[in-house]
Order: structure tokens, then sequence, then C-alpha cells
């Protein structure tokens, strides 16, 4: 796990190695075990390694092989590049190093670009075809791993995080009103390629991309979800033995994977405590890592769900830590959590995210967290109430997903950055493509390719990977998605959602567990914004920068400010935090790097 940077010139000019150091810099704390740089002719590549497989130095990056004349930066993980490794091997291959970098290199050498193809983790990389004179890039099937991309006439930079590119400068940083109403609909979702910021794009997931030493650009669509039933009909016990087969498999390559002692981000909810019984066999002396809150009075919710994390540790023995939170240490660290998001992210657990994480980086380099289940086995309460609607699919889809609707964004944003309702066209583009057998299995489709990426899984990289930590997420696995899209969406939301998993976590996780309401991680600070948060973002808000940006209406702020537990989304966000999110964003980030 690491982060990488690049420079292509496409003008016959060598690359500006002084915005590649600054680059790579600014990737120092995804990285904080090594560094290096690499130049041939037009390309240049930088890296910052966090040793997790094979922690020795010949696993250096940027990686190169000279026989084969190519060069390598890589960020993630190949969860079966030892099955790969041995296929390779037999293929008359040596190896100079015992990690996954090189199994990449030498993938791409035997197979061509359909070598991702093979690929079983996160990953994005750039490789340098020296022979060829062309740059490779490429992303996991769910975009686990980040890549962002900045182009014109004369270059080409690549790097991990947005903060990487814009220290390089020579970025564009007006705001693109295309992203800017993905964001403020799609609960801060800002799908492929775009990215609030215009003179930054980002590679879609399942991608493959290649610039030549022009300028010219290709890319690759490698993977796409089937969300069909298949030939053969299944009964509900077959499903579940199936799930219950492809999710160990799962486990097993996010464990094996890493030569460090591995973790897990334990919530107390059903998929962490599932991956926790699923790992309590196979990893002697298993840590487990709980967080929790102070509540901010009366009307709002728990704080912490030490109850049922305390419940799961105890069944099954591991070695567990938890944290509570005061509401002054989160007030405190927002400004620097808000510095390690590449784009804004507005769920409340951010934070918790962010603070977790630097804990558990101090105990372990890698984790694994149950993010994703949700979104692929149905376990969101929207989804039955998009079930029960009628209507068109957008209709049923918008009435109890969108954030706010095309009129109310209107009244929000200057008129400047007025744009049509794309949001709808994008959604019932994506809703009606085929490939999908039913209404629901197209929203489940478009939830776990599209909009998972943003959220929940971008937090899973940005925060942690702050810290120097590495977070594994089983339930994108992505036999374990195809699996699941493949299943009647009524077994899934069976007993109120994610039966699947249920019916094979019972008798091995606690019943309590199971048997409980969905919990959504509670950061009330953030949603029920009293005090001193609401003084914050009144202060960010009414704050000179803020104004001179002028992206929002003033009187739709002061109405936000006037009440601000009276205006939540659909999916119980605050608009006010959406609001103080962003423009906070843009001054910690862009702002600051003199954009």
């Amino acid at each position: 796990m690491c982060g990488i940077c690049a420079e292509l010139r496409f003008d016959g000019a060598a690359p500006d190695m002084e915005a590649l150091r600054r680059m790579t810099e600014k990737l120092a704390r995804r990285g904080p075990d090594d560094s290096g740089f690499f130049g041939d002719g037009p390309l240049a590549f930088g890296h910052r390694r966090l040793s997790v497989i094979d922690l020795s130095a010949h696993a250096h990056q940027p990686m190169v092989d000279e026989r084969l004349g190519l060069a390598l930066v890589f960020n993630g993980t190949i969860y079966n590049y030892r099955e790969l490794r041995a296929e390779l091997a037999g293929l008359g291959y040596g190896f100079f190093s015992g990690g996954d970098s090189e199994v990449v290199l030498k993938a791409f050498h035997a197979w061509g670009s359909r070598c991702v193809e093979r690929f079983y983790g996160m990953f994005a990389f750039a490789l340098w075809d020296r022979n060829a004179r062309r740059l490779v890039l490429a992303r996991d099937r769910f975009g686990i791993k980040p890549l962002y991309y900045a182009v014109d006439g004369a270059r080409l930079r690549i790097a991990s995080t947005v903060q990487a590119l814009l220290a390089g400068g020579g970025i564009d940083t007006r705001i693109d009103p295309v992203a800017l109403h993905h964001h403020f609909t799609l609960h801060a979702v800002v799908p492929a390629p775009r990215t609030l910021l215009a003179g930054i794009r980002k590679l879609a997931p399942a991608t493959i991309m290649t610039f030549d030493c022009s300028g010219r650009s290709e890319q690759r669509l490698y993977w796409r979800l089937d969300a069909t039933r298949p030939a053969q009909p299944r009964s509900g016990s077959d499903w579940i033995a199936a799930t219950r087969a492809a999710l160990g498999r799962a486990v097993e390559r996010h464990r094996s994977a890493a030569d460090v002692p591995v973790g897990v981000l334990l919530s107390g909810g059903l998929d962490s405590s599932l991956l926790a019984g699923l790992l309590a066999d196979r990893v002697e002396d298993l840590r487990t890592y709980s967080i929790g809150f102070e509540d901010v009075g009366e009307g709002a919710e728990q704080a912490d769900e030490f109850e049922y994390s305390d419940l799961v540790a105890q069944h099954f023995r591991t070695r567990h830590h938890k944290y509570r939170i005061a509401n002054a240490e989160v007030l405190a660290r927002l400004p620097e959590t808000l510095a390690c998001m590449s784009e804004p992210m507005v769920s409340h657990d951010v934070i918790a995210f962010y603070l977790l994480a630097e804990r558990v980086s101090r105990e372990v380099k890698v984790a694994i967290a149950g993010q994703g289940a949700d979104e692929v086995f149905g376990g969101y309460f929207w989804v039955p109430r998009m079930q029960a609607e009628s209507g068109s699919a957008l209709e049923r889809f918008r009435r109890h997903y969108f954030d706010r609707d095309h009129d109310e964004y209107l009244e929000m944003i200057d008129p400047g950055l007025h744009v049509a309702d794309v949001t709808s066209e994008f959604v019932e583009r994506e809703l009606s493509r085929p490939g999908a057998s039913t209404f629901l299995d197209a929203v489940f489709r478009l939830d776990v390719t599209t909009l998972i990426v943003d959220d929940p899984v971008k937090r899973v990289d940005n925060l942690p990977m702050a810290w120097g930590l590495e977070v594994r997420v089983p339930f994108l696995d992505h036999e374990v998605v195809e699996l699941a899209a493949s299943m009647p969406p009524e077994l899934k939301l069976a007993e109120g959602g994610k039966h699947p998993l249920k019916a094979v976590a019972r008798g091995l996780v606690p019943d309590a567990v199971i048997d409980r309401p969905k919990g959504y991680f509670p950061v009330p600070a953030l949603k029920y914004v009293r005090g001193e948060f609401l003084d914050l973002m009144r202060g960010i808000l009414d704050s000179p920068a803020c104004r001179s940006r002028g992206l929002y209406r003033r009187e739709y702020v002061e109405r936000m400010l006037a009440q601000p537990e009276a205006h939540f989304t659909r999916i119980r966000g605050a608009k006010l935090w959406h609001l103080a999110a962003l423009e906070w964003w843009l001054q910690v980030n862009v702002d600051r790097a003199g954009g």
C-alpha cells in the first residue's frame, strides 16, 4: 500500500522533477517506510511505500525490470499474487523480490493489459513500457485504490491524491458545475471521470487507460457487473452455501496476503462481527478495534456501539481495544481530517475513520473492515422503500436517495454555476443499462459499481492511509459481489436486509448482534449541530473566503443556520454540514495550495 505519482511529457521537454518531488512529499503519509524516483526520457515516477508484503529492499519502488523494459509504481494489494507468481514461474519468469508488485510487472509482460482481469485485489498502478514508449494506468474493479490525473497539451500528471496534484502546481481549480450538482445530489458522490475541480479527473474503476508520448490516449473497461439471474435456478439454501464459501475464500485471501499482523475494525454491527468470527480461528491473538463518541444531549442518538462490539470481542476472545472520543477532539481534528480527503466527504463517520486509524496504526499496518456489505447485500432502509414505490425507475430512486431535488439545488447554488438536472440524467441512464433483471438489480449495480466508490470506499482509503494503515474490505471481493449481484433481490432483503449474511453468521456470531436493528455509525456532533459546532459552521459559511467564492446563495445559507436541525436529507444527512464541509474542504486544500 503506497502513494504514487508520475509525469509524462508530450512536448519533448524533460519532466519537472521539482514538481514531482513536491507531489511525492505530499504522499508521504500514505507511504512512511520508503521513497523513490525513476526517470526515462519524457517519463518520471515518484513513489512512497508502506511495507506490507516483502518488507525487504527488493520490493523497493519504483520497480524496474531492465530485461523486460518495464517500470512500475503500484498502490494496493494483489491478494492472489502467490498463485499468479507460480503460474508465471511455470512460464519461465524469474523473480528478484517476494511481493505482489513484481507479479504485476511480469503479468503485464506475459498477458498484456488483460493481466488485470486475473487480479483479485485493490490496486491502482502506472506502468511504463520503455519499448513501446507508452504509459499504462489501471484501477481495480471497485475503485478501492484512487488514481487522479491532470492532462493538458504539454503533459500528463497522475497521483494517488488530489492534494499531490495540487502540490505539483498548474491545476485549474475552478469548480466543475456538473460535478457540483452530483456532489450535492448524491451525498458527495461525483462519478468518474469528474471531480469538483475542473482541472483534475479520476480514472474510472475497472478501467485501463494508456497514453503515448504525443498525448494520444485510449481507455478500456475491463470488467462489468452482471446483475441477472443464472441459467440454472438455485434454492435459498444453495445461495446461502455459496455465500458462505465465497466469503470464506475472500476473507482468507485478505488475511493471508500480508507479512505483518492484521487486525479488525469492529463496529459492533453484523458485517464486522461476521468478519471477526471468520478470522478468529485463522489468526492467533486476533486484535480488534472500536471507537465511540460523546453524545450531544437530549434528542440525539447513542454515540457508541460498545454494547455490541464488547460482546463480539468477548465471544471470540480477541485482544480488544476501544476508544471513546470527546467532542472537543472531534472539533479540533476536523481540519486535518478534511486535509486528508482527496474529495470532500460528508458522511458523519469520516472523523471516526480518521481518529480510529490514528490509534490502530500504532499497533498494526493492516486492518480488515466490513464496508461494502450493506451495498452488496441490501442492508439500507431506503432499498425496500424504493421497491415499494410506483413510477419510473428514476422517480423511485430519487424519492428515497437524492439529498435534494433539482429545484432546491437551484435555490442553493449561485446562478453562475447552474446546470440542467444532470444527476437525474446520469441515474436514469445507469438504471436503464442492460444486464439487470429487475429495478432493484439495477439499483444494487449502480450502488456497488459507482456510488460506493466515493462513499464509503474513498473514506476507507483516504483517512486510514493518512496514518499508513491499509484497510481491506472482503465484502468487495469481486467473487462475492458477482455472486450477490446474481441473487434474487427478495433473498437479500429478507429478515430486514442482508439475509444471506445473517444466515452465514447464525451459530457463529452472537444472536444479539445478528438480530439487532441496523445501526448507522453515530457521530452526533456532526448530525445534531449545536453549540460550538454550530458556531464553527457559521464561521465557515460567513467567512470572507466563502462569501467571495460565491458558491451559495446567502438566503439559503441563512435558512440552514437559522434551523440547523430542521434540514436533513432523505438518508439522514445534515444539510448544514454538507454546505460547511465543501467550503471548508476548499479552504483547507485548494485555497492553501494557492489555487
